[in-house]
């Protein structure tokens, strides 16, 4: 059980067994003690202080599976059936686990955590890579290497799942017309089992068995394969497994075939058409979209997806045309490339981003797949991220809040009361913690630095040097993360003299250490940390600017635990959240962020830095000159002196002080159990209750909102507003209403299919609407042949140039929100 990850005296009670075993295994408790000396185990077994903490751990480990959490006690009520199937394709749950990239499998991981500390009714489903993500190297000229170790899955924290009897459970799934086996390992994260499928079998074909080889490996033709394997043999491992989930959660694209078994699934077993199955399975499926950068939108050619996927029509019944739609935003327009993002968008009613900001950028990223509706209207929602408290947090600073918040603060993450008691630690105890988390961090480059540099043959010299570098007490900053372009990696250097003269300074130096890995083939950013590399090198940074090779949990966790300042100024709108700032916080670290992503919403002067005032740019190059500028400028007089201003005692009070108030603020908001708290009352029991509604008494539900829908679709094209009356004076007074009248043509429909608005804001000097809110119209006369009067009132709320608009939507108790079927009439 990987509950052993994120509880401290778990972790010191595995390092005790072996310290070097458990460095050199990368935190695996099971590879440790498989080479761990019998002798040793021994001195353990008769150590009786050993075996009280072992005792001692083991039964708090049972206390926590056993005892009833935030669920249980917020949804008492909640029917048994309620669970949630959880996909993604990837999770970073440790180290020694290496089957994620970056920050979207940390997330999933960090989700799974905290339902677990929930007490959700939660699974996870996932792809197994035998090779993980690829370990990184540099050669010496600081150009990226990958390689790829083999995962021995029998000295891995997981286990095969098995039938009954003992056999390995294993099913079958269709795969370019021809059947792959497929079985699944189980890995229990407290509470939350996650199971991870593996094609990598004998009798299946290779390339078959590469699919569960390496993560984001292969072409386009294997991403699709694995996608598949991933949705639509995911819905098969539940059915084996026996679980019946009423909802599901994709985690980003990669899982949205997921729907199109749920409907298969449901056809086969419910006798309900296409259309029916499809309402009551988008009716309980919720998709979380991560990235406003097109390259992680997943895209194939039509004619590609038609390969795979023309034996799934035929078995559904339904054309071409009507599947490829499904993944298009213009359903008519044949060309289009088939886009996942579009798939989970068209099979889920409960769609959010990962941050306020990029609530906004996918509404306006994704508003033509709604394309009658205003940005506004599109009903995508946002769920800020966070991160899993219990794994990020220094051991050293968590027993400061034991100490100070109070041991209830772990339980109620949440709570804005339990973090502002922060503010009673002693300013010098605060420091000094935070003092140690840097020395440790600066033990830990020279290190690493030592064994980079004798790998790549470097001087005795150049090693002694490493044994150096960096200084323990000097303000130091981390940059760290996925080496893409739009995240400017080499921004910091764009004006060198400038930087030379910031870090050098003797009196008050600055260090600065990065670390991330580049796609494999991203030559781009492979040149960035090229770039990095030779400037660390360069007299003016040498001994202030290194780069860590082979970026992973352990690295980040002593990042972020250990720096002063977390940097991060990538090109805004495309950081749609970003969570390494908001570990740095917890741990007592400041953020100099562009407004980008979860920064909007965590900045203020008291809390750290802003680059930059939220601008956007169509020049990059002037952008990269304005904003390093703006940064150069926050360094230099804000950054720099605010951490070496120091009083008699030596501590910086300013600084402390903005270090309190970034943990009060941060702390409860920016953390996972906030955020699936969140996802739990928005969308999980909101998505259940849809399917309890849609799926009971045979479906019928879903079979009256099918039907419902179809008649509307029908007779949408008689309907149009005729004309409006609003006897509009010269001016009118704040506080008054504004009198509306329309008269419609409804055609065949009735009102009770309909909802008359006032589309109502101030106008723009171009004469748009801004930030206009809409007004319900009533029923007030029927004039006969399908005619009648509505009429509404416009409150005049605020000063200034006003208008309004009249529209005609579809309205129905069943559907999930106002704009399922994309139809509407303007006036």
């Amino acid at each position: 059980n990987l509950w052993w990850y994120w509880d401290y005296e778990a972790t010191r009670l595995l390092r005790r067994v072996d310290r070097d075993a458990w460095r050199e295994t990368n935190h695996n408790p099971i590879a440790m003690l498989g080479r761990a000396r019998q002798e040793r185990l021994r001195e353990l077994a008769e150590d009786d202080a050993y075996l009280a903490a072992m005792k001692r751990v083991h039964r708090r480990m049972q206390e926590y599976l056993s005892e009833k959490k935030w669920y249980q006690k917020a949804f008492a009520h909640a029917q048994d059936e309620f669970q949630i199937a959880y996909f993604s394709a990837e999770y970073g749950l440790a180290e020694c686990l290496p089957i994620y990239s970056g920050g979207l499998g940390i997330l999933s991981g960090d989700h799974l955590k905290s339902a677990s500390e929930l007490g959700l009714p939660f699974v996870g489903i996932g792809l197994i890579y035998h090779h993980g993500y690829f370990r990184q190297y540099l050669n010496a000229d600081g150009w990226q290497q990958e390689e790829n170790p083999k995962i021995d899955t029998a000295a891995v924290p997981f286990q095969p799942v098995l039938h009954p009897d003992g056999a390995r459970l294993r099913f079958t799934i269709d795969v370019d017309a021809h059947p792959v086996v497929v079985q699944a390992w189980r890995v229990q994260v407290g509470r939350v089992p996650l199971y991870l499928m593996d094609t990598n079998l004998e009798g299946n074909r290779p390339e078959d068995r590469h699919l569960t080889s390496q993560l984001y490996g292969g072409d386009w033709e294997t991403r699709i394969r694995q996608e598949i394997v991933l949705g639509m043999g995911g819905i098969e491992l539940l059915a084996a497994l026996g679980r019946k989930p009423t909802v599901y959660h994709m985690n980003e694209g990669h899982s949205a075939f997921l729907g199109l078994q749920r409907i298969r699934h449901l056809m086969q077993n419910d006798a309900v058409s296409f259309e029916e199955a499809l309402e009551a399975c988008s009716a309980s499926n919720v998709f979380t979209t991560h990235t406003p950068v097109p390259a992680g939108n997943d895209e194939f050619q039509p004619d590609a997806v038609w390969r795979f996927f023309r034996g799934y029509c035929e078995s559904v019944g339904i054309s071409r045309d009507r599947f490829l739609a499904l993944g298009r935003r213009d359903a008519n327009n044949a060309s289009e490339n088939f886009s996942m993002t579009v798939l989970a968008i068209r099979l889920a009613d409960h769609l959010n981003g990962v941050s306020r900001l990029h609530g906004a950028v996918s509404r306006r990223m994704w508003q033509t797949v709604w394309p009658q509706h205003p940005e506004s209207d599109v009903p995508i929602h946002h769920v800020t991220n966070g991160v899993h408290h219990r794994t990020w947090i220094a051991p050293e600073m968590a027993a400061l809040y034991d100490l100070y918040l109070g041991p209830g603060w772990i339980e109620a993450a949440w709570d804005p009361e339990s973090w502002a008691r922060v503010k009673q630690i002693p300013d010098a105890e605060l420091w000094r913690t935070h003092e140690r988390n840097r020395e440790r961090l600066v033990t830990m480059v020279r290190q690493r630095m030592r064994r980079q540099l004798e790998r790549r043959g470097a001087s005795r010299q150049d090693i002694r040097v490493a044994d150096e570098v960096l200084d323990p007490e000097a303000l130091t900053i981390g940059f760290a993360r996925r080496f893409a372009t739009y995240k400017r990696g080499t921004l910091l250097f764009r004006d060198g003299e400038r930087l030379a003269r910031i870090l050098n300074d003797a009196e008050r130096p600055v260090q600065i250490i990065f670390a991330g890995k580049a796609h494999p083939r991203d030559n781009s950013g492979k040149e960035f940390i090229r770039q990095i590399v030779h400037f660390a090198r360069d007299p003016q940074f040498r001994g202030h600017v290194v780069f860590i090779e082979d970026y992973d949990m352990n690295v980040a966790r002593e990042l972020v635990q250990g720096v002063d300042v977390w940097l991060n100024n990538p090109r805004r709108p495309l950081e749609a959240s970003g969570t390494s700032g908001m570990k740095t916080t917890m741990n007592g670290g400041l953020n100099c962020s562009i407004l980008d992503g979860w920064w909007v919403e965590g900045y203020s002067p008291e809390t750290g830095w802003a680059i930059g005032s939220g601008e956007e740019y169509s020049d990059q190059n002037y952008q990269d000159e304005v904003e390093s500028h703006s940064l150069y400028d926050r360094l230099e007089h804000e950054i720099v002196p605010t951490f070496y201003q120091r009083g008699r005692d030596g501590l910086p009070r300013e600084w402390i002080a903005m270090m309190k108030a970034a943990i009060a603020a941060h702390g409860p908001m920016f953390n996972t159990n906030r955020m699936v708290m969140q996802y739990t009352n928005t969308f999980y029991a909101p998505a259940h209750e849809r399917w309890t509604q849609m799926s009971r008494d045979a479906f019928r539900g879903a079979r009256e909102l099918c039907s419902w829908k179809e008649r509307v679709r029908q007779s949408w094209e008689g309907v149009r507003i005729i004309g409006t009356d609003a006897r509009i004076a010269p001016s009118s007074e704040v506080g008054k209403a504004l009198p509306v009248e329309a008269e419609v043509h409804l055609g065949t429909l009735q009102p009770e299919d309909v909802r008359v608005q006032i589309y109502s804001g101030k106008l723009d000097p171009a004469g748009d609407l801004l930030e206009a809110k809409t007004y319900d119209m009533s029923c007030a006369k029927k004039l006969g042949e399908g005619n009648f009067i509505y009429r509404g009132d416009v409150p005049c709320g605020t000063s200034g140039t006003h208008g309004f608009a009249i529209r005609i939507l579809p309205a129905n108790k069943l559907m999930s929100n106002a704009f399922e079927t994309s139809l509407m009439r303007w006036l």
